[in-house]
Formats: C-alpha cells, structure tokens, sequence
C-alpha cells in the first residue's frame, strides 16, 4: 500500500511540471511562431519530398535507356560476332580450296617439267607437252582467279564490319 501512495505522489508531482511547463507554453504569439515555423519546415520537406521523386524518376528513364542500348550493343555484338564466324568458315573453306589447287598446280609443275626433260631426250610426245604445258597454265590462271576471289570475299566481308564501325 505504501508503493501506491508512493506512485500517486509521483505522479501527481509530474502532473504539477507538466501543468508548470504547460503554463510557459500559454503564450500565444510564440506558439504561433512556432506554428507557421513546423508548417514551413513540412512545406519544405513536401517539396525536397516532390524533387526527390521527380530526380527517381528521371533515374529510372535514364537507367532504362541505358539498359535499352546495353542492349541493343549487345545484339550488335552477336551479330558480328556471328558475321565473324561465318567470315572464318568462309574464309578456312576458301583456304582449304586454294591449298589442294596449289598442290595439284605443283603436280602439275613436276609432271611438266619431268616431260620437257624426256623431250629434249627426244622420248616424249610432243602433243602430250603441249597440253600439260596448257593444263600447267590454265591451273595456274585457276589459282590466281581463286587468290583474287579470296581477296574480293575478304573485302567483301570486311566493308560491313568497316561501315559499321565508321
């Protein structure tokens, strides 16, 4: 029983401060200045409340924009890296071409001169000299048709990769 008259005695001395204070607040024209200085503040803050959207706004535009053209490069990239691919296929097919004509050319130089050096024996034909000699030039005028044609694919494959890049 004594802790509750102990608490009420508490209680009524904070309820008398309370009542003090509150009695130093009467005054009118502070209480307004106070007043208009909270609405001010929550004026302010509504509008650093407005910018702040507005900034996150623009933010999440300008992210998605640049998510969009992240994007876009990289469908570029794939796309010329595939063109790259196919510009190496092209080109190991065209290689593998031109090593078996340079091979048969060679042969074919071997052969030739191997029936020069029986002619000047006297012991070919001289019909067969001729058309190895023919066959001789027209592989080599194959090669060289299919050296121009490596490099007018590898021009041609290079122009797009070049325009796209100037």
């Amino acid at each position: 029983m004594e802790d509750i008259k102990a608490l009420e005695t508490r209680i009524v001395i904070a309820l008398d401060r309370i009542r003090a204070g509150l009695t130093g607040l009467g005054d009118t024209a502070a209480m307004a200045d106070l007043q208009a200085d909270l609405d001010r503040e929550r004026a302010a803050r509504a509008g650093l409340q407005d910018r702040v959207a507005r900034l996150q706004t623009q933010q999440e535009g300008r992210i998605a924009e640049l998510e969009s053209r992240c994007g876009a490069q990289a469908d570029q990239i794939s796309d010329l890296d595939a063109d790259l691919q196919q510009l190496r296929q092209s080109n190991a097919d065209l290689d593998a071409e031109l090593q078996q004509l340079r091979g048969s050319n060679a042969d074919l130089t071997e052969v030739c001169a191997r029936l020069r050096a029986a002619a000047t024996q006297g012991t070919a034909d001289p019909e067969l000299i001729n058309r190895a000699l023919m066959a001789e030039v027209e592989g080599l005028t194959a090669q060289r048709a299919a050296e121009a044609s490596e490099v007018a694919a590898i021009l041609s494959d290079l122009k797009p990769l070049l325009q796209r890049e100037g």
